[in-house]
């Protein structure tokens, strides 16, 4: 008799071990499934643009090249005036809010407020393009500087030309040194998840040879804006 009572002892004490297990992997399934829930939706990935040699990194490191693409797209957009620079200039500064520190939409708020005073903007038309053999690949070295791991200085070699009506009454071949910021705060209007922080130094004239040297022509101070 006493064995039949050990026996359904045991079958007793393995049916509570089977229940706590089960509560165990129900717990679990809960904290994965909460998890999963919380996970973000969307990832932004940096991948360099030339995959012919390959590449690894970390997900969430920003390579320079994209450093580089991003403040010579938005610093090109910007400056970018296709009819008239009194009406074409601000309405860059609303567009690009979303890729501008406060501090440096201020400033080229300022500024174009200061320009147009001057009657330096209306009827104008300008743009901006990289000087052959002077983008990125020819030196990354000096087009992108690591001040840290959410800092860089982008140094641009453009030609700017700048147009009254039909007539050129501007072309400038300048380094355009300018300061980006990691700051991923609003990813739907930002998905670069950076910032132009205006200019970190002088902007610099350049000659028209590849490997002369650059020097300081005394324009725009750093931080205020788009040189003029």
């Amino acid at each position: 008799m006493s064995r039949f009572k050990n026996e359904i002892s045991r079958l007793e004490a393995h049916v509570v071990t089977l229940r706590i297990g089960v509560g165990l992997f129900f717990l679990v399934a809960v904290l994965m499934g909460l998890g999963w829930w919380s996970a973000p939706r969307d990832m932004t990935i940096h991948v360099p643009p030339d995959l012919r040699s390959g590449s690894t990194r970390k997900w969430w490191e920003v390579p320079p090249e994209t450093v580089y693409t991003f403040g010579f797209y938005i610093f090109q957009q910007l400056n970018r005036w296709p009819t008239n620079g009194e009406e074409d200039y601000p309405r860059n500064l609303r567009q690009l809010a979303p890729f501008l520190t406060p501090g440096c939409k201020t400033q080229l708020e300022a500024e174009f407020e200061e320009r147009r005073a001057g009657g330096e903007l209306r009827k104008r038309t300008r743009g901006v393009y990289e000087i052959p053999e002077r983008g990125y690949s020819d030196n990354p070295t000096l087009r992108v500087k690591t001040l840290g791991n959410d800092a860089w200085i982008v140094n641009l070699d453009l030609t700017a030309d700048e147009y009254y009506g039909s007539e050129k009454v501007k072309r400038a071949l300048v380094r355009y040194p300018l300061h980006v910021l990691r700051v991923d705060t609003d990813p739907e209007r930002n998905p670069f998840g950076l910032l132009l922080n205006c200019y970190s130094g002088k902007p610099q004239r350049l000659s028209s040879s590849p490997t002369s040297q650059s020097t300081d022509t005394g324009l725009d101070a750093p931080g205020q804006g788009v040189v003029q």
